[in-house]
């Protein structure tokens, strides 16, 4: 979409463009290669052949380019959305789409993982927006399987039990894909379609974590 919109512009302006979105995507390598701590403006300058001083002159500081490159993480992660919002059960089926797009843009959940490690920190500068991340996809599953009891799709269950089942497979997804990003030989795609259909077994014989 960044591309699209970057083709549209025209004059003395779009050099400029390009050359911005060309440091985001450095940064977003760099970020999810080394950290925010450990990589370096100089690091990032390096791989476009620019200046530290020409990197501030675009963002103003480190932590505005981190927000850019959490930005355009944000559009480019939009496209692997649910877009037609599936209802109750046929949302988490869905999910697998979710991960096969990661499989295909291995580095945009390399820098997710490595922001959302480094965030533990107080006072870490994406901390907020990962927070934001992991409460909008918790309280859009939790919204869904709330909607598949409603719609009879799986036995009846509490609200705590709702919330506890969905914080676990959240855990269990990210968990996979972590141990995929480090090397494991698994078909990623695979292990999650097997895990998500098993807890929807569970959820309609009324089995929980929990």
């Amino acid at each position: 979409m960044a591309d699209e919109a970057t083709a549209q512009i025209r004059g003395p302006y779009r050099k400029g463009v390009e050359r911005r979105e060309q440091i985001i995507r450095s940064a977003s390598d760099v970020f999810g290669e080394l950290g925010y701590i450990g990589g370096s403006l100089r690091t990032i300058g390096d791989r476009v052949g620019a200046s530290p001083a020409t990197l501030i002159q675009y963002f103003g500081s480190k932590e505005g380019l981190l927000a850019a490159v959490l930005e355009d993480w944000t559009k480019q992660q939009s496209r692997s959305s649910l877009a037609d919002d599936p209802p109750g059960l046929a949302y988490f089926r869905a999910l697998i789409t979710v991960t096969e797009f990661h499989v295909e843009h291995r580095g945009l959940l390399e820098l997710f993982i490595t922001m959302a490690a480094e965030a533990t920190n107080p006072g870490h500068p994406a901390r907020q927006f990962i927070q934001r991340r992991y409460d909008t996809v918790l309280a859009k599953c939790i919204g869904k399987l709330r909607e598949a009891v409603d719609r009879g799709e799986v036995a009846p269950i509490t609200d705590e039990q709702i919330a506890a089942e969905v914080r676990i497979l959240i855990a269990v997804l990210d968990g996979v894909e972590l141990q995929w990003l480090l090397g494991a030989d698994i078909d990623l795609p695979a292990v999650v379609s097997r895990h998500l259909e098993q807890s929807i077994a569970n959820w309609k014989t009324g089995r929980t974590l929990s």
